[in-house]
Parts: C-alpha cells; sequence; structure tokens
C-alpha cells in the first residue's frame, strides 16, 4: 500500500515538473514572437482530448507573418511553425481555416481571431478561466442525469 502512494507520490511530481517545462517552453517561445511585434493568441483546453494553442505574428494590419502552434495531450507536446496563414488577414480567420480532424486546434484559431477582432475595435478582452476537469465531469454527469429524468417523466 504505502509503495502504490509513493509512485503516485512520484508521477504527481513529475507530471507538474513536465507541465512546467511545457509552459516555460511555451513562454519563451511566445516572448521569440513578442520580440518581433504583436502577437495574437488563441487556445482551447483540450479535456481528455488534445488541447490546442495558436499564435500569431502579425503586422499593424493585421496580417499573418508567422504562425506557431502548440497542441498535444502529453506535456512533451512542443511548439511547432502552422503553415498555411503567412499573409492572410487574423480578423477572418474561421474554425474551417483549421486543419481538418484537429477540432480543437481550429478553435483555437478561431479565438485568436475573435481576440484579435475585439481588440481591434478597442473592446476590453476578458480572461475567461477554462473549467477543470472535476468542473467538466460534474457538468456532464449533471447532463446525463436531466435527460434521465426527462426520459422517466416521458415514460
Amino acid at each position: 500500500m504505502l509503495a502504490i502512494l509513493i509512485v503516485m507520490g512520484i508521477a504527481f511530481l513529475l507530471q507538474g515538473l513536465f507541465g512546467f517545462l511545457q509552459m516555460k517552453h511555451l513562454t519563451n517561445e511566445f516572448l521569440k514572437l513578442r520580440r518581433k511585434g504583436k502577437v495574437a493568441f488563441g487556445r482551447k483546453s483540450g479535456g481528455f482530448r488534445a488541447g490546442a494553442v495558436v499564435m500569431f505574428l502579425i503586422d499593424d494590419d493585421g496580417i499573418v507573418q508567422e504562425a506557431k502552434k502548440l497542441e498535444g495531450t502529453t506535456a512533451f507536446a512542443r511548439v511547432k511553425p502552422l503553415e498555411g496563414f503567412e499573409g492572410r488577414y487574423i480578423g477572418s480567420l474561421t474554425q474551417a481555416d483549421g486543419p481538418d480532424r484537429h477540432k480543437n486546434l481550429c478553435k483555437a484559431i478561431e479565438d485568436a481571431a475573435l481576440t484579435y477582432r475585439k481588440y481591434a475595435a478597442g473592446e476590453t478582452i476578458e480572461e475567461t478561466p477554462t473549467p477543470g476537469l472535476l468542473a467538466k465531469t460534474e457538468l456532464a454527469v449533471g447532463s446525463l442525469l436531466d435527460k434521465t429524468r426527462k426520459k422517466a417523466a416521458v415514460r
């Protein structure tokens, strides 16, 4: 029993360490882009799927100069180039512009475009906290219970 607790503790610490290293890598890549100019940032958390973060280096007119992404389910994912966006106006990007079969990456691209449009319009950009795994699980269980109750009420 003690051995299991020790292994779980070590795994928890390693996960925290690898998560920290991944965030440090993301921050360094963001700072490299930021030194070159304005950066539009979009994110979509994944839960049980691969989460995604996109960064677009843009000029004063909102034209994408360089694009990067961080996508993956593990802490070993690293920032990589995101091809095909150079020369495009960021405000016009939508989910359809992202690669097929990468739902969260497409949503992160749309989030970056929305953030840029708000910035360009002079609106306040509020940081929206993403619900954690426990909150998402609670919502899913509540939704299932509601569906079950509705089916029982119909019978």
